[in-house]
C-alpha cells in the first residue's frame, strides 16, 4: 500500500521505519530537512520537505495515489486540515493525531465524523489507559486487552524464583489444564522469538502471555505475582499533575485505588483537587523523599512517574522503589532511555509514541482487524482479527494449515467461549483469533485470514 506521513517526529518516524520494513511505499513530509535526512538514511522512505496542510506540497508527494493518509505533527490544527485536504483528494483513510481535548472530548464541537477522519488518536489519553491498565496487573510491564476485555495479553519478567524458570514450554502445555494461558513469544538478550515444544524459560526473560481475563488471578498466583495484601484499598502515587497523570488518576479511582497525586505548581494542584473524587493531592517535588514517605510511599502497591521530563520520572521512580514501593512504571518519551530505564530497576517504562502507533496500526492493517498492539522494541505485535466468510483457514485443522512461520495464534474466541488453540483446533467464520506476530510475519498473517 502507499501510505503518507505528514510528521517525522518519533511518532511519524516509528511508524515509517515499521511499514517501510514491511513493504509498504512510504512517504514522508515534514518541514525539517534534518528529520527527513534521519529518515531516509535509516529507512527506505522518501522524504519530501514542506508544509504537510499546503496542497502544493501533498501532490508532490504524491497524495493522488495514496491509499492511507497520517498526520502526526506536533500541531493538531495542521494534522486536521491536512486529512480535510486528503479527503478532498479521495484518500480511503484518513488519520489524525490531536493534543487538544476540543477534538476528542464528549462535548467536542468538531468530532471524526464530521471532519470525515477515521481516527483522532490523542496519544496522552492513549499513553495514560495503558499506563492505568498496567497498574492493575501486578507484575506485568506490558498490557492489552482483546475481545471486549475476555481475553488478555500481558508480558511479565521471569525472576529467579519464578516456577517457570528451567521449565520448557512443553512441560508448561502439561499444566493447561488447570491454568489457561499460551506463552506466545520470549525475549531474551534482546531477541524475541515464538518459542516452540523444546524452548526452555530462563531467568531474565520476557514473556508474553495470552489468557482469559476471568482465569488471570489464578494465573498470577502461579507466576507468583499476586498483590500483597494491604488494609483498606490499595494505595498509588503518581507524579505530575498534567494531563496524562491527572487521567490516570481519575482512571484508577474507578478502580477503587487510594490514590495520591503529586505535583510541583501550587495553583495547578487547586484545580487537580477539584478535579478528583477521593484522591489527594501533594504539593510536592517528585525528589522530596520525606514528603512520600509522611504520605505512605512504602505501602503503595504502585508508583507511577508521569510528568513531562524523562530524567524526573526515572529518578523519582528509583527512590519510590528504594523506599518500598512495591511496582514502579515511568512514562519515557526517550526511544535511548526507554531501552536503558528497566535495566535500572523500573518495572514498566511505557512510551506515548508506542501506544499512539498501536491505536493507527489497526487502521493500516488488511483484513477484518480488531485491534492492533505494538511491542517496544522488537516490532512484533498482537493482533485481534475477525476470520471473514470467505477465508481459506475455515474447516480446517490448524495442523494442516501453512500458518506463517515466526507467528502464533494465542486464543480463538467463538460465541464468548475462550479457547488454547492447538493442532486439531478449527477455524470457523466469525471467530475472533488474537494472534502474536514477529516482524516478519505481520504481512502474511494479515494475508493468512485475508
Amino acid at each position: 500500500m502507499r501510505v503518507l506521513i505528514v510528521g517525522a517526529g518519533q511518532v511519524g518516524y516509528f511508524l515509517s521505519e515499521r511499514l517501510s520494513q514491511e513493504g509498504h511505499e512510504v512517504t514522508l513530509v515534514d518541514r525539517s530537512d534534518e528529520n527527513l535526512r534521519r529518515a531516509e538514511d535509516r529507512l527506505n522512505v522518501l522524504g519530501i520537505a514542506g508544509n504537510g496542510a499546503s496542497a502544493e506540497t501533498l501532490e508532490q508527494a504524491g497524495i493522488k495515489n495514496t491509499d492511507i493518509f497520517i498526520a502526526v505533527t506536533d500541531l493538531d490544527e495542521v494534522n486536521i486540515l491536512a486529512c480535510l485536504l486528503a479527503r478532498e483528494y479521495n484518500v480511503r483513510t484518513r488519520i489524525a493525531r490531536v493534543k487538544s481535548i476540543e477534538y476528542t472530548g464528549q462535548s467536542a464541537i468538531l468530532s471524526k465524523e464530521k471532519l470525515g477522519i477515521d481516527l483522532l488518536i490523542n496519544p496522552n489519553d492513549a499513553v495514560a489507559d495503558e499506563i492505568a491498565k498496567i497498574a492493575c496487573h501486578t507484575g506485568a510491564f506490558d498490557v492489552a486487552e482483546f475481545v471486549e476485555g475476555q481475553v488478555q495479553f500481558l508480558g511479565y519478567r521471569i525472576e529467579a524464583n519464578s516456577p517457570l524458570c528451567d521449565m520448557t514450554l512443553r512441560e508448561l502445555g502439561d499444566i493447561r489444564g488447570i491454568y489457561h494461558f499460551v506463552v506466545t513469544a520470549i525475549t531474551r538478550n534482546g531477541q524475541t522469538l515464538v518459542p516452540r515444544g523444546d524452548d526452555v524459560i530462563q531467568t531474565g526473560d520476557r514473556i508474553f502471555i495470552v489468557a482469559p481475563t476471568r482465569d488471570m488471578p489464578a494465573i498470577q498466583y502461579m507466576l507468583k505475582q499476586e498483590t500483597v495484601e494491604k488494609k483498606g484499598r490499595r494505595r498509588a502515587f503518581i507524579l505530575g499533575g498534567g494531563h496524562v497523570g491527572l487521567r490516570i488518576a481519575q482512571e484508577l479511582e474507578l478502580r477503587d485505588f487510594d490514590v495520591r497525586l503529586i505535583d510541583r505548581d501550587l495553583a495547578r494542584c487547586e484545580i487537580l483537587s477539584a478535579q478528583l473524587k477521593r484522591g489527594i493531592v501533594l504539593h510536592a517535588e517528585g525528589t522530596d523523599i520525606r514528603t512520600l514517605i509522611d504520605e505512605g510511599v512504602e505501602e503503595a502497591e504502585v508508583f507511577i512517574a508521569a510528568t513531562d521530563n524523562d530524567e524526573s520520572n526515572i529518578l523519582s521512580a528509583l527512590l519510590a522503589r528504594q523506599h518500598g514501593a512495591l511496582r514502579t512504571l515511568s512514562l519515557v518519551n526517550s526511544p535511548e532511555m526507554l531501552g536503558l530505564a528497566p535495566t535500572l530497576g523500573i518495572d514498566a517504562c511505557i512510551s506515548p509514541r508506542i501506544a499512539a502507533a498501536s491505536a493507527i496500526l489497526k487502521y493500516v492493517r488488511r483484513g477484518d482487524v480488531v485491534s492492533v498492539s505494538a511491542i517496544e522494541g522488537s516490532n512484533a505485535e498482537a493482533l485481534e482479527l475477525q476470520v471473514p466468510l470467505e477465508s481459506d483457514s475455515i474447516g480446517v485443522p490448524l495442523r494442516q494449515l501453512d500458518f506463517p512461520t515466526g507467528a502464533i495464534i494465542g486464543a480463538v474466541v467463538r460465541d464468548g467461549i475462550y479457547q488454547i488453540p492447538d493442532g486439531e483446533t478449527i477455524i470457523q467464520a466469525g471467530d475472533r483469533v488474537v494472534v502474536f506476530a514477529l516482524p516478519d510475519a505481520v504481512v502474511k498473517v494479515e494475508r493468512f485470514f485475508a
